[in-house]
């Protein structure tokens, strides 16, 4: 009875309007979540996604720009490698999305015969050796070996080999890596690279003596590990990427000093028409992309 009454009340009072019934709805939008809940949640994702994420609105661009994002994304070795890339100086400077996207070019140091730039994706560390980096036993000797400029190569030239009986590679790096699993391969070529009318040419006229003995690949590092191999030298004409060995680095934020060759030193013949490039050392997974180096 007493429910009766008040629904006859409150129609009466609504029908002589001094009673009424009203909800307020307030609309939430992505404008309406704090910066800072978007900035925590951007650092589940890898950093494309967070840069499709910044194209939503202005919240979200501001977010993704949030330096704790960013420091979450660099690898643990990102000062060092900073240093490298600027100098120390710089450091202070930068806000971390900007020393992300710093590191993920080429950069070049030691008088620029070596390169490092971090994977976009997965912030891992990626570094090329130029053969101008290398121990090359007679390279000083114009009669054995030349530099050949050729836009094959990052550093835009080759160490090219003419003709010789002893054939010794050998480079080295001291290097602060991330911990991982990485991998050292040659970039080689038998057969000289040139161009003819605009269009690629590789002469194989000097090439000799890869099918008579395997070539020797060596690895070793400071802290003890150690690999060595054995191949003939493949395909005249394309350039090939030779595995060297692996390593592990176990302990973070501390030097690393390998060493590497490449060795053919069977005097009872000449080898000739060999191009070096240089080396490769890249996170082990990446193994199956080494087309792009």
């Amino acid at each position: 009875m007493g429910a009766g009454v008040s629904r006859t009340s409150a129609t009466e009072n609504d029908e002589l309007g001094t009673f009424s019934f009203s909800s307020s709805q307030t609309t939430t939008t992505l404008d309406d979540v704090p910066e800072n809940c978007i900035s925590s949640l951007m650092m589940s994702f890898d950093p494309q996604q967070i840069c499709t994420l910044a194209r939503v609105n202005k919240a979200f661009h501001r977010a993704s720009s949030a330096d704790f994002v960013w420091e979450s994304k660099l690898p643990s070795t990102y000062k060092f490698l900073l240093n490298k890339a600027l100098g120390e100086h710089n450091l202070c400077s930068m806000t971390k999305k900007q020393i992300y996207a710093k590191l993920c070019r080429p950069n070049f140091f030691d008088a620029g015969t070596k390169e490092f730039w971090l994977d976009r994706c997965s912030a891992q560390v990626c570094l090329f050796i130029s053969s101008k980096a290398f121990r090359i036993t007679g390279i000083d000797d114009r009669r054995y070996w030349n530099y050949v400029p050729t836009d094959e190569s990052r550093f835009k030239s080759v160490a090219y080999l003419q003709q010789m009986w002893w054939v010794e590679v050998i480079g080295e790096l001291e290097f602060e890596f991330p911990k991982g699993d990485y991998s050292v391969f040659f970039k080689l070529q038998l057969g000289k690279p040139t161009k003819r009318l605009g269009r690629r040419v590789c002469n194989l006229d000097q090439v000799h003596g890869w099918d008579i003995k395997p070539v020797r690949f060596q690895l070793s590092t400071s802290d003890g590990q150690s690999s060595l191999s054995q191949c003939y030298l493949r395909g005249p004409g394309e350039w090939a990427h030779y595995h060297v060995g692996d390593f592990a680095v176990k302990k973070p934020n501390g030097l690393t000093n390998i060493k590497f060759s490449l060795a053919q030193i069977d005097c009872t013949h000449t080898k000739g028409g060999l191009c070096i490039d240089g080396v490769v050392i890249c996170p082990k997974e990446f193994s199956e992309r080494l087309k792009h180096f």
